[in-house]
């Protein structure tokens, strides 16, 4: 099956998303598919693969994979392990801007308590320290602001992104109040495998290897990719479930050609038990 032109496709693109309208997923979807995605909210990271997976419920699926001060989201990377049905298509780096929102007309003395997951408020306490509010860890920091405008609460703030504001009508009463305003996370663009098509010119590829365990064994495998003219962007070590102590390694590698990096996963082979592709796409 072709790809779905984005541009031109009349019908909303539904994806599925981890958290609720307004989240940070929601943020990435639509700048990789624009304003004509509607998401499919999931409770959990697993949802997001099973809905991904299905094509009676969704296009693909967007899911966050690290971010650059929290590190690897580890479960997920298992996640994509475990699935032969999805492929990376793409990436979105987000920068992640929180804000202080208000039901409209709230003063910033009027609060008394601010509502938001306990990751957002971390990110933010720098602030939220200086203030003397008690804050309320969540389960979503875009369900809180929906809970906000929901009861029209006049003591209760939220902290949570711009578009999370926008849908529910809230007010920024405290933009970028977040701590470490270079905070990026990395999400992925999942497609099923049978409704894609090679991205000719995708730079980079995800991939995951398990050595054969012989002495030097992963030296040389990061030897080749070098060698190559490959950047290797990205190694993480997983273990592996059932054995003591041994690891597959996940790899993002950049390249400037499909055939470059072809050449070296068929070099890396000799030195490996299994080389699984996760996907191969441009760089975000």
């Amino acid at each position: 099956m072709k790809e779905i032109d984005l541009k031109t496709e009349k019908e909303k693109v539904k994806v599925s998303i981890q958290g609720y309208e307004g989240s940070f997923h929601q943020v990435a979807a639509e700048q990789y598919f624009g304003s004509n995605v509607e998401v499919i909210p999931c409770s959990t990271f697993r949802d997001v693969i099973k809905i991904a997976s299905d094509k009676n419920q969704s296009f693909g699926g967007v899911m966050a994979i690290e971010n650059s001060i929290a590190g690897s989201i580890l479960p997920n990377y298992t996640l994509l392990q475990n699935n032969d049905q999805l492929r990376i298509v793409g990436e979105v780096y987000l920068p992640i801007q929180q804000h202080l929102l208000v039901y409209p007309g709230v003063k910033l003395e009027e609060i008394k308590e601010v509502h938001s997951h306990h990751m957002a408020i971390q990110q933010c306490m720098e602030y939220l320290g200086e203030q003397h509010w008690k804050l309320v860890e969540t389960e979503d920091t875009a369900l809180s602001a929906k809970h906000i405008s929901q009861r029209k609460s006049k003591h209760i703030a939220g902290v949570a992104s711009k578009l999370a504001a926008e849908l529910f009508g809230l007010e920024i009463a405290v933009p970028d109040i977040h701590t470490q305003k270079s905070n990026y996370t990395r999400f992925l663009i999942l497609r099923r495998v049978e409704e894609m098509d090679i991205i000719e010119a995708a730079d980079k590829a995800s991939i995951n290897f398990i050595t054969d365990h012989t002495k030097g064994s992963l030296a040389k495998v990061l030897t080749i990719i070098a060698d190559g003219g490959i950047n290797l962007s990205k190694l993480q070590s997983m273990p592996i479930a059932g054995t003591n102590f041994k690891y597959s390694f996940h790899a993002d590698l950049e390249f400037d050609s499909l055939s470059q990096f072809q050449k070296v996963k068929q070099q890396i082979a000799g030195f490996t038990e299994q080389v699984k592709v996760f996907g191969e796409y441009k760089r975000g």
